[in-house]
């Protein structure tokens, strides 16, 4: 049944998988990241954190692949600007990612329920993230149809 596919369907699999991965992450996050959270709920949101940095190696490793390996010369790639509006959104994720999980980190070691600074400060840039990372998807789906090109 999977004889014949394709390295590049495989990389395209792993590439969405760790896409909805961090998508994943990101709504866990919003729905348990909320005033009153506790010491508790913050060991549980650390942990699903570190799934997001697992998934986002995924796309990175998959998305490098298929640039480099893939069905597709690089040249689709980088000579489209709606890739790098792509790239670029991602970045932007990622680094909206690291204040909450260094925060995440934080309340891991505190002895006690998470400032309420922190966890308002944390679910902003959770809510940045779910905002920006539609723009994702949609970049592809452009790039998919030769859009940019």
């Amino acid at each position: 049944m999977l004889v014949g596919v394709t390295l590049d369907a495989w990389l395209a699999v792993a590439h969405h998988a760790g896409a909805f991965g961090v998508l994943a992450v990101l709504v866990a996050e919003w729905v348990l990241v909320r005033p009153g959270l506790t010491r508790v709920d913050a060991l549980r949101v650390q942990r699903i954190d570190a799934f997001y940095g697992l998934a986002a190696a995924t796309v990175v490793i998959a998305g490098i692949a298929r640039v480099t390996a893939g069905a597709k010369a690089s040249e689709v790639y980088t000579e489209n600007p709606v890739y790098w509006l792509k790239m670029a959104t991602f970045v932007a994720v990622g680094l909206l990612s690291i204040r909450p999980t260094l925060a995440y980190l934080r309340w891991r070691r505190a002895d006690a329920d998470p400032p309420a600074a922190e966890v308002s400060s944390a679910r902003r840039a959770v809510g940045a993230q779910l905002l920006a990372f539609p723009l994702i998807p949609f970049a592809a789906a452009l790039m998919a149809r030769g859009i940019g090109l």
